[in-house]
């Protein structure tokens, strides 16, 4: 039953792995036509996948469904306070730091230690927000999809990494695997169980769905959004659900 909740972070994973075995086997870059291409679906797949996963956890009349449109909205307005309050996005700017200065000083071809590639690697793959949104909400019964498109992401990633850090970009699948089952076996044991009792679920896949369609912004390069900051949302969103029902 577990394995059916984490079928995306296993996707996510393998999706690493074949996009480092492609990068090894492949010599040239991808063209600036492909990464536009590639731009491009990313950013309509979070569009389609997060309205889909907002609308779906939508129900009952229409003076109902504005009402946890409304709580969307205000969950993410207080998870956007309290990730600056607790300086989310500010430990994201700091693994990004850390693997920016790590890829400035390998060169291509260049010897490096095994570890430099999967700790660069598996940093900046299990820190994407993306990753904890989608293993929430998998975890949750909202299906893969919004993992799906992380795979697409670190896939891509991790073909343009193998030039710098050659096979050991394989190996930070492990860490991601890890990370993102760590989150959905914690959710599954602590949180569904209460949320499914006070049939909060849906107000916590509605919040996800949005914030997967945020991340279009961040792709299509239309807005500067802190996502790591929006995070708490999804514990604001039960709550506020809670609170007003």
């Amino acid at each position: 039953m577990t394995g059916a909740f984490i079928i995306g972070t296993i996707i996510n994973a393998v999706a690493i792995v074949l996009g480092a075995l492609v990068g090894l086997l492949r010599t040239t870059p991808i063209t600036g036509e492909n990464q536009t291409f590639f731009k491009v679906g990313l950013g309509l797949a979070a569009v389609v996948f997060g309205l889909r996963l907002t609308i779906v956890n939508l129900h009952g009349s229409w003076q109902q469904i504005l009402g946890q449109i409304g709580i969307v909205i205000l969950a993410m307005m207080l998870g956007k306070l309290t990730g600056k309050l607790l300086r989310l996005q500010k430990l994201s700017n700091r693994i990004g730091e850390f693997a920016r200065e790590r890829i400035g000083a390998t060169q291509p071809g260049q010897g490096t230690s095994p570890s430099d590639g999967v700790n660069v690697c598996a940093a900046l793959f299990c820190a994407a927000p993306l990753g904890i949104i989608g293993a929430i909400s998998e975890s949750l019964g909202a299906g893969p999809l919004p993992l799906l498109v992380k795979a697409a992401m670190d896939g891509l990633g991790a073909f343009g990494f193998v030039a710098l850090f050659g096979w050991t970009v394989v190996l930070s699948s492990l860490p991601v695997l890890a990370f993102q089952g760590a989150i959905s076996f914690l959710v599954m044991q602590f949180a569904q169980p209460f949320l499914e009792a006070h049939g909060l679920t849906d107000s916590v896949n509605a919040t996800a769905g949005m914030l997967v369609f945020c991340v279009s912004l961040l792709i299509f390069e239309i807005r500067r959004v802190e996502m790591a900051d929006y995070l708490p949302s999804l514990l604001w969103a039960p709550l506020l659900t809670l609170w007003l029902r």
